[in-house]
């Protein structure tokens, strides 16, 4: 398969190809490896290769799953796959391989997607760009003296080169969106509980964190949630479930919608005059397709509630640090994390119980309140 026809096609189409026999998984893969070994070197995105595995995967009988054959990547920053590493794009664990599966790679497989490796993390995501110092920067395709964003850089670098068409990203704080957004890609953040981090985790930094995919279509962003959405036995809680596709969904016509406009930041300052016209042009969008927009503040004093997620994250990260320094025998030192990580693990060695569970019912309550307006 040449490269120039696989480029032109998302995961739906390059599935449907293979369904209909126009071309083999064997061919989409090979064409998804070279692209790799031509751009990679350059952007830095895939930091472990498994694509050996990947032909073993399609030489034996694929899952019929809605995206058989379509190539993939997992970020490297959890979601464990079975005999594979999974660093947390972290010195600390460079040595690391995963002796089981996280439901949500159990998912994947099962829809048909091929594994062909684990794509660039800041270290324990913490960086709005990514840059761990285990592997070396990530660079966005599009220029590389840029950065494709964090903390789902490799993935979104990846697709923007066209290696795959959809991978796996993951957004604590924006770190889906931002890649996004950085690398021209369709980047959505899903409902906490909607995808589960069984059987390590209830749920991802007090909730604030969850795990989907960076893609060029929209479509593909919908089918995946219908591949990967829903609960695992133990989760705490979960997301209502959705009535229906959400690939179906997006093809229906949308009922009319309240959008408020914000023309400032969250700190109240004047937004960047290519920032503010960005968002108006998108306002005038909306309002064309017959949505009502309306300038509004909903009165959330964002920098306020900047501790809270700091103090959750750090608490988080400060405990797998700690969990690993335990099973490696040491004590915790500065020499096995980089100095961003190390200044989050001390802030985090400070929350106490009680001030985690008033940071995270504050987070519960300020999401009931947006529910609300």
């Amino acid at each position: 398969m040449r490269f120039e026809e696989y480029r032109r096609h998302d995961a739906i189409s390059l599935a449907a190809l293979i369904a209909k026999r126009e071309v083999s998984a064997e061919e989409v893969l090979e064409t998804a490896i070279a692209r790799a070994e031509q751009v990679n070197p350059a952007i830095n995105a895939i930091v472990h290769k498994q694509y050996e595995q990947a032909r073993k995967a399609v030489a034996a009988e694929l899952p019929e799953g809605p995206l058989k054959g379509v190539p993939y990547l997992i970020k490297d920053l959890g979601f464990f796959e079975t005999g594979e590493p999974a660093t947390f794009g972290s010195s600390l664990f460079k040595d690391f391989v995963a002796d089981h599966q996280t439901a949500y790679v159990t998912r994947c497989k099962k829809a048909g997607l091929v594994f062909m490796g684990r794509s660039s993390s800041p270290e324990f995501g913490l960086n709005p760009n990514t840059e761990p110092r285990l592997y070396g920067s990530c660079h966005n395709p599009w220029n590389l003296e840029y950065s494709p964003g964090g903390s789902s850089g490799g993935s979104a670098a990846a697709v923007a080169a066209g290696i795959l068409p959809v991978s796996h990203a993951t957004d604590g704080g924006g770190s889906i969106r931002i890649p996004a957004a950085q690398c021209g890609l369709f980047g959505l953040k899903p409902s906490r509980g909607r995808v589960s981090m069984a059987p390590d985790a209830g749920e991802g930094w007090g909730g604030l964190s969850t795990g989907h995919v960076v893609s060029r279509s929209v479509r593909d962003s919908a089918l995946m949630l219908d591949c990967t959405a829903g609960p695992e036995p133990g989760d705490p809680y979960a997301a209502p479930m959705h009535e229906g596709s959400f690939l179906e969904a997006i093809a229906r016509q949308p009922r009319k919608l309240r959008i408020a406009l914000m023309l400032k930041d969250h700190r109240g300052a004047k937004l960047h005059p290519e920032c503010l016209a960005a968002v108006q042009n998108a306002a005038k969008l909306c309002a064309n397709l017959d949505h009502i927009v309306e300038e509004a503040d909903p009165g959330l004093d964002m920098v306020a509630l900047r501790p809270m997620n700091a103090r959750i994250s750090a608490a988080n990260t400060a405990r797998s640090c700690n969990t690993r320094w335990k099973a490696l025998g040491r004590e915790p030192n500065t020499e096995d994390v980089e100095a961003v990580t190390w200044a989050v693990y001390e802030r985090g060695m400070r929350v106490s119980g009680v001030e985690y569970i008033g940071r995270s019912l504050l987070c519960t309550r300020r999401g009931a309140r947006w529910a609300r307006s």
